[in-house]
């Protein structure tokens, strides 16, 4: 897998969370918390510049834990 290739779609769904998590009031603390995950991982996921690549499984317990569908964090403007 090129990994160029989908580079800045992974920035974009990393983007969406952003968005979301602050449209909920969330801090990426208080989210990390609520995902039972290290604050690192989700600025990880967050991060403009160094994104990480989420599985599926990892997308849809954001989306969850967000209370938007899946979909939502697949929609680029």
């Amino acid at each position: 897998m090129d990994k160029a290739k989908y580079q800045n779609d992974f920035r974009q769904v990393g983007l969406r969370v952003a968005y979301f998590r602050k449209q909920k009031g969330y801090t990426q603390e208080s989210f990390a918390e609520k995902m039972g995950v290290g604050v690192s991982y989700i600025g990880s996921i967050e991060a403009p510049g160094d994104f990480r690549k989420i599985s599926l499984t990892t997308l849809f317990r954001v989306a969850e834990a967000l209370g938007v569908p899946a979909y939502k964090l697949l929609q680029f403007d």
